[in-house]
Parts: C-alpha cells; structure tokens; sequence
C-alpha cells in the first residue's frame, strides 16, 4: 500500500511510505509521516476518511498534539471526533480539502505507470512509490509558481 501526506495549503506531497497491506497499516502509516510535523510551534492537523475515525488513533494524535480532522464514522457506533474538533470552521476546510491527495494517487496510476508495480520487494516498492510522489511534487510547482506570482 502506498501512502502520502499532502501539505493542505498547497497540496504538495510532504511525505511518503509504502508499507504491506494490513489491517491497520493506513492509520500506522499515517502517525509515522505526521511524527517529524508534530512538534512545530503552529497548530497542525490530520485530515483522513472515516477509516481513520478511531478512539486509539484519535487518541495518539492528540498525545503528539495533532489534531485530528478525520470525517466522522457514524454508521452504528459513536464517533471518536467529537465538537471539540467539529466545531471549527478548519474542520469543515480540511475535510473538503482532503480529496485533493487522490489527485496525486491519479498521477502516479496514469502518468507514472504505478498501476502495476514493476518491482517485487517492499523497499523497491517504496521507492518507486516515493520516487512518483516526488515527481508528482515536481510537475505541480510550476502551477504553483504562476498562481503566486
């Protein structure tokens, strides 16, 4: 499984991991690439799907001081995201924002043949995968450069 995080601001790809195919490798995945963000004097946020919406995942989020912008899973249990979170207008913002990530998974599926892996192993994998992730970053600079000149 490849996974990304996606700066909101600007939606460049900050970080990068492949990991095996777990039950729980999206939300382990997820607090490795937020760990290096957390301890910065400015506020920082998650955003993720529902399958992020966990009391242990929440949780650990907020030991590191993240907070956790992940959309509600509410089908037959409680949420574990609850007003103190929803409550702000940053809140609804990241949850709209968050698709913006599946553009680069796009990307890398069409333009950097990551449909298929090519290679057998996890560390090639992973490289390939951070490899596309940076390419990605590359092509939509210039984008960026036009916007805020």
């Amino acid at each position: 499984m490849g996974h990304a995080l996606m700066e909101n601001r600007n939606g460049l790809i900050v970080g990068a991991v492949a990991t095996r195919a777990s039950g729980h490798a999206e939300r382990l995945a997820a607090r490795h690439l937020i760990e290096p963000h957390a301890d910065r004097q400015q506020k920082v946020t998650l955003g993720g799907d529902k399958g992020f919406d966990t009391q242990d995942f929440v949780a650990e989020l907020r030991e590191i001081n993240v907070t956790p912008h992940v959309a509600q899973n509410t089908n037959g249990r409680r949420s574990a995201i609850d007003g103190r979170t929803t409550r702000h207008a940053g809140y609804a913002i990241s949850l709209r924002i968050r698709k913006r990530i599946e553009e680069a998974f796009g990307w890398a599926k069409t333009v950097a043949g990551l449909r298929k892996a090519r290679h057998r192993g996890l560390p090639k994998v992973d490289w390939q995968f951070t490899l596309a992730m940076a390419a990605y970053n590359l092509v939509r600079l210039p984008k960026l450069l036009v916007v805020a000149a």
